[in-house]
């Protein structure tokens, strides 16, 4: 029953998906719950991208065509982002703000908790989700099984690796007002574990949709893309905040639509 809290916990904290009434008094709250809660942020790719795939595979039979399955990759995009109320293209848009608007680690910090959108958070939303829904649009190509398959898989592999930082940088956020200062204590080996189980599932999706060398591949731009991430927050920023979190999860999904697309 824990377990399930915690996966309803998550569902509350990164999705616009109601849990009210009788249902949130069950669940519960308190800052140890929602830590340990991250270790679902996996099983919530799974909503994310069931719910993605459906709108794509749906758009697309009735419009045929590489526009077709552009338009099909921009409304299973807007999808996503009305479940998840652009909880990650938000982070994405304070960091490249923030990093891009200071070389100061202080002023760069300072940038990123302005709610107002700036000319370097503007073009990095243009271009990852252009891009998004461009590796999208060429991943149909395989078919629409194949799509699917590509969009869940991304979704939950992308958001294992926000678990890594967690686990492994300190947290520099305002502990004060940000809604990830639950998170700002290193998850435990065992909340990582589960999420490590949470993508098991997807990764052996893509080795039957795209064999087991484009699965590998998907891996591997995971893990490079999170090091990537990880490697700018400890020289920039001495650590990650929710804001990066969420710059992580959608760099990390481009990647893995990249190494899918790729075609050698």
């Amino acid at each position: 029953m824990s377990g399930l809290r915690h996966f309803l916990l998550a569902l509350q904290f990164f999705t616009r998906v109601p849990v009210t009434g009788r249902l949130a008094a069950w669940v519960g709250y308190s800052p140890q719950m929602l830590r340990a809660s991250a270790a679902h942020l996996p099983g919530i790719g799974w909503l994310a991208g069931g719910v993605a795939a459906l709108v794509f595979v749906g758009v697309a039979m009735g419009l045929p065509g590489l526009a077709g399955a552009f338009a099909a990759a921009v409304l299973s995009t807007v999808a996503t982002v009305l479940l998840t109320g652009a909880f990650h293209e938000d982070g994405l848009a304070d960091v490249a703000d923030g990093l891009g608007g200071s070389a100061d680690r202080a002023r760069a910090l300072e940038i990123m908790k302005d709610s107002r959108i700036g000319a370097f958070g503007a073009i990095a939303l243009v271009l990852a989700l252009g891009l998004k829904c461009a590796l999208i649009a060429v991943l149909a190509g395989g078919g629409l099984h194949a799509v699917a398959a590509a969009i869940v898989g991304a979704h939950v592999l992308s958001r294992l690796a926000p678990l890594g930082l967690i686990r492994w940088l300190p947290y520099v956020g305002d502990s004060g007002a940000s809604k990830a200062k639950p998170l700002a204590d290193a998850i435990s080996g065992g909340a990582l574990a589960i999420g490590v189980l949470w993508t098991l599932p997807a990764l052996a999706l893509l080795a039957l949709s795209h064999g087991a060398a484009h699965a590998l591949a998907a891996l591997l731009a995971t893990a490079l893309a999170a090091l990537w991430m990880a490697r700018i927050f400890r020289r920039r920023l001495q650590g990650f905040t929710g804001d990066g979190l969420g710059a992580t999860q959608q760099i990390c999904e481009i990647a893995i639509y990249l190494a899918l697309a790729w075609r050698v």
